[in-house]
Parts: C-alpha cells; structure tokens; sequence
C-alpha cells in the first residue's frame, strides 16, 4: 500500500486554531464541525481539545453525518455562543462548502477550514494542504507503478507543501480588520 496523506495531525490543528486566532483576535469559544465517520476524525478529536486548551480556548465539538445534523450543529453552535468555527476535513462537508459557508456568514462567525475551496466559497480562510502540490506527486508515483514498480515499495507521504489562503471581502463583512502582516503571510488574499 502506498498514497499521499493529507494532514490533519495535532500541530496541523493547532496551526489552524492559532491562524484563525491571530486573524480574529479574542474570541474564547470555538465551534467545531466534525465528521466523525470520516478518517481524519480520531486525529482531530485528539488534537483539538488540548491544542485549543493551550490557546486559552474551550472547545464545543458538534458531529456532522447528515444535512439535519449539519442545521442542528449551527443551531446549537448559535445557543452555546461559539465566537467562531473549525471546520474539520471531510468529503461530505466540502461538497456542501457554499452551504457551510454561508451558513457561517449568516451567524457572523470567523471560520477556519481545511481547503481553499471554501474560501472561494465566501469562507473567511483555510490552512491545508497544497492540494496542485499532491496530485503533482501522486503522478510520479502513478508513472513509477505503471513503470513496473511495486507500490508496497514506494513510501507513504504526507503534504510538504501547505497553503493559507484569506477571503478579505469576508473579513469587511464580519467587521474583521486582518493585520497586513497576516495578509503577507498568506498564499492568497481573495478580495
């Protein structure tokens, strides 16, 4: 067996909380939209607590498996007065990005994501990884395996290449001004 991991470890989820912290400065209470049948939901159950715990941040976790879990997620994120929202990985919840997203904007949240997609969506930012950057080298590995190599020969990798991209037309419309060093350190601002 071999493939391309994409990271959702606990410095991948502290990373996220500490962005999403520096872009939206105070909040106390986040949000998180979990997949739990999803691969990467173990790993971000186990990190996120403690990451967010070291951050000064309590954390409400809310499961996400069906489009009635998903309003029931936001309506109980809006009664326990999250100040803003992780989303975490997961197939599902990005096919439902533009929903999601606003979603989001209608109860005035900053929110982290996974995938740029979102962003694009009208979500405020996402850290993930550089998705062109896997698919480049899963190719390689696509070339070796058809070239005869044995793919329980070729190691398992994880993302190298990781990417904060911004929505500045979000921020105006949460009230968030997003520092200009913030913005410098993005891969790309969408305005």
């Amino acid at each position: 067996m071999t493939g391309f991991l994409l990271s959702s470890d606990a410095r991948m989820v502290t990373k996220r909380l500490e962005l999403l912290l520096d872009a939206a400065p105070g909040f106390s209470r986040v949000g998180v939209l979990l997949a739990p049948d999803y691969a990467t939901a173990d790993g971000t159950m186990k990190s996120i607590t403690p990451a967010a715990r070291g951050l000064g941040i309590d954390v409400r976790v809310y499961e996400v498996r069906s489009e009635a879990e998903l309003e029931a997620a936001f309506a109980a994120a809006v009664r326990d007065c999250v100040q803003a929202l992780y989303v975490s990985e997961a197939p599902h919840l990005l096919t439902r990005r533009a929903e999601i997203a606003a979603q989001v904007a209608s109860v005035r949240l900053p929110a982290m994501y996974s995938f740029r997609e979102y962003v694009q969506s009208g979500g405020l930012m996402s850290y993930g990884s550089d998705l062109p950057d896997l698919y480049r080298r899963a190719a390689a590995y696509v070339d070796k395996i058809l070239k005869g190599t044995n793919p329980g020969e070729l190691p398992l990798q994880s993302a190298e290449k990781f990417e904060l991209v911004v929505n500045l037309k979000t921020a105006k419309a949460l009230g968030l001004t997003i520092s200009e060093a913030f913005l410098l350190r993005a891969d790309e601002v969408i305005e």
